[in-house]
């Protein structure tokens, strides 16, 4: 059971979340692209992590900047395979969040990793390459 508002899931739910301005993923459909992203990447898992607007609250432009930059510089430090991406609103409420694609990272570092930037989800992928919203809180 989650703490989060049932219409805050329901647009992280909703979301489009852009890979590299190459392809987008959808919550709970199967993504021959991303089975060929981690086929490329030699990698059996995935996870689509941000660190903007930690818990779920708008916070100036120039914090999600840093928080990105941060995350970034982790993710460089692991050696981790990456890609940009874009979550996307589709009915424009939010602005665009920046975040990465991120190869090979099992579920529970994900985990680990989205709580260490206060998020309340993240969207992970396992080898058969269906992005699935998990819940932080």
């Amino acid at each position: 059971m989650s703490r989060l508002d049932g219409a805050l899931i329901a647009a992280y739910r909703a979301a489009l979340y852009r890979i590299a301005d190459r392809f987008d993923l959808k919550i709970d459909q199967a993504s021959p692209e991303l089975a060929a992203w981690q086929l490329a990447h030699k990698v059996d898992c995935s996870a689509l992590l941000t660190a903007c607007n930690p818990a779920g609250q708008r916070v100036d432009e120039r914090v999600n900047q840093s928080a990105t930059a941060a995350l970034a510089a982790r993710i460089r430090r692991a050696h981790w395979p990456h890609s940009p991406t874009l979550g996307l609103d589709p009915a424009g409420r939010w602005p665009a969040e920046p975040g990465f694609l991120v190869g090979g990272l099992a579920l529970a570092p994900a985990r680990e990793l989205g709580r260490l930037f206060d998020q309340n989800a993240i969207v992970w992928a396992g080898s058969d390459a269906v992005p699935r919203l998990i819940l932080l809180r």
